[in-house]
């Protein structure tokens, strides 16, 4: 079994492949640690081995050991481990003297590695200080959308702009009003001469598109544009006003510390991020009405 001694940790560890070949039972733990490798990714070990016998030189010392998978090393000792045994690391010799109560001194003789450089990274989590240590062959290569086998092979689920309105299914979204509540119709903006010109060429693309139509409705709400991270235009509907008199959902939106439980232990995360969701949302067909927009050059 190699083992590393490592005094820059506070924290032992066992590989994944010596849990394995050795029996043990681990206890999964409800609050797993948080470690960055190297490379960036993330991982979190949460099953703890206690109590385990580790022999140096005919001598049975415990430990407790959180199993991790990608560990070089059979085993690591941190720190407080040593601390504990009252051992002595002699860098030059590459010896470790330990002094144990109510036992003569016995020393541990090791090797030199053969491993070839590593990068270490100081991974920090609440209390807990370590570096982790990773070996690193390769560059990291970005991969283009494009060329990501899953987008190739269902191109209409990963398109690089939408091809219009989409396909009416058994929900459409709802806006209930307070009881009362009267059209709202706010004048259009102010806008710069080149913002108008962006504005055309943006209402003439939707308008092609069949996302938006003009509209003869007794509701209107103004536009306004808000300049992107790269210097595009995005086109934005203040719809503040119609807000005010809609009608909460009180569903309750998931409880962020329920979120983290749930995750606890888990490898991947997946996510939904719609290429312009806001117009892949179809409107109940009597609440559209309520959605138009004034602009300079018409009423959608």
């Amino acid at each position: 079994m190699h083992a590393m001694f490592d005094s820059g940790s506070t924290i032992s560890f066992i590989s994944g492949r010596m849990v394995d070949e050795l029996g043990l039972k681990p206890t999964r733990l409800e609050r797993p640690l948080i470690l960055s490798t190297a490379a960036g990714d993330k991982i979190y070990p949460n099953l703890l081995c206690v109590d385990c016998s580790v022999e140096i030189e005919g001598h049975i010392i415990p430990a407790d050991l959180r199993a991790l998978e990608f560990l070089e090393f059979d085993a690591l000792l941190d720190m407080d481990w040593l601390g504990a045994y009252h051992a002595q690391i002699h860098c030059f010799s590459k010896k470790v003297t330990f002094h144990l109560l109510g036992h003569p001194e016995f020393s541990f003789q090791g090797t030199s590695t053969n491993l070839p450089i590593t990068r270490c990274r100081v991974a920090t989590s609440v209390d807990v200080k370590m570096f982790t240590n990773v070996l690193s062959t390769t560059e990291q290569v970005v991969t283009k959308l494009e060329e990501v086998p899953v987008v190739c092979e269902f191109p209409d689920v990963f398109p690089a702009e939408l091809p219009g309105l989409p396909p009416s299914r058994e929900i459409d979204f709802i806006i209930d009003l307070v009881l009362g509540t009267k059209p709202i119709s706010v004048p259009p903006y102010r806008m710069a001469p080149k913002e108008l010109e962006e504005l055309r060429g943006q209402l003439d693309e939707l308008l092609e598109l069949g996302l938006i139509h003009p509209s003869m409705s007794h509701w209107g709400a103004p536009v306004l544009f808000v300049k992107k991270k790269d210097g595009s235009l995005r086109l934005c509907i203040d719809y503040r006003q119609l807000n005010k008199v809609t009608v909460n959902n009180k569903y309750p939106l998931p409880r962020i510390d329920d979120l983290f439980d749930q995750l606890t232990g888990a490898q991947w995360f997946s996510k939904i991020d719609l290429r312009s969701g806001y117009h892949q949302l179809r409107i109940r067909a009597e609440d559209k009405e309520k959605t138009a927009f004034r602009t300079r050059y018409g009423h959608y």
